[in-house]
């Protein structure tokens, strides 16, 4: 037990949890600000949540730098806290978001299948000219047979994909090492 203790209290790795703790923690509450103002908090409405993802990663790797690196930071440590936060934050956040279209108001779920299926009538005929009918047909029974549990993976994987780019744009930012090591002090 000492050991997995150990491991988990590597700076590195603690200020990684406790940030894509608040992260889920703030994106949720972006969720339920949009709950709150009757806008359907899924789909289109809630990809600006992506900003606080940003900002935490950030927030993470100058934090780390200047507290823990003691003004340095280098590139892995900044693209593990990176991907640490955006995964803990979006396995977070799709958790409490599933656990509120369960327990709290399943409406929401409804709401969000019914309006995905909407667009998708809106748009048909453009789908269908590029993907087809069958494939179209297909789509649509998709969105009517999804699942609440879907939810968390949609999350986590929409979250991966979209964290790429800004991860490493952050982590070279961020980065500062020490190279005096490379230099002949005789």
């Amino acid at each position: 037990m000492k050991s997995i203790i150990a491991y988990f209290n590597k700076p590195l790795l603690k200020v990684s949890l406790i940030f894509g703790l608040i992260t889920g923690v703030l994106v949720f509450a972006f969720f339920l600000g949009l709950y709150a103002m009757d806008i359907v908090p899924f789909g289109n409405n809630k990809i600006l949540d992506f900003g606080i993802h940003i900002i935490l990663i950030a927030g993470a790797c100058w934090y780390y730098r200047k507290y823990v690196g003691n003004g340095f930071l280098h590139l892995w440590e900044a693209l593990t806290i990176g991907y640490v936060v955006n995964t803990i934050g979006a396995l977070i956040a799709g958790w409490l978001m599933y656990f509120f279209v369960t327990y709290g108001d399943p409406s929401v779920f409804t709401d969000y299948l019914a309006e995905m299926k909407a667009l998708m009538l809106e748009g048909k005929a453009e789908l269908v000219k590029n993907i087809g009918e069958a494939e179209f047909s297909k789509m649509y029974n998709g969105v009517g047979s999804m699942k609440r549990s879907e939810i968390i993976m949609d999350e986590v994987s929409k979250k991966t994909v979209m964290a790429i780019i800004p991860i490493l744009v952050i982590s070279l930012i961020f980065r500062k090492q020490d190279y005096g090591v490379f230099h002949n002090k005789s």
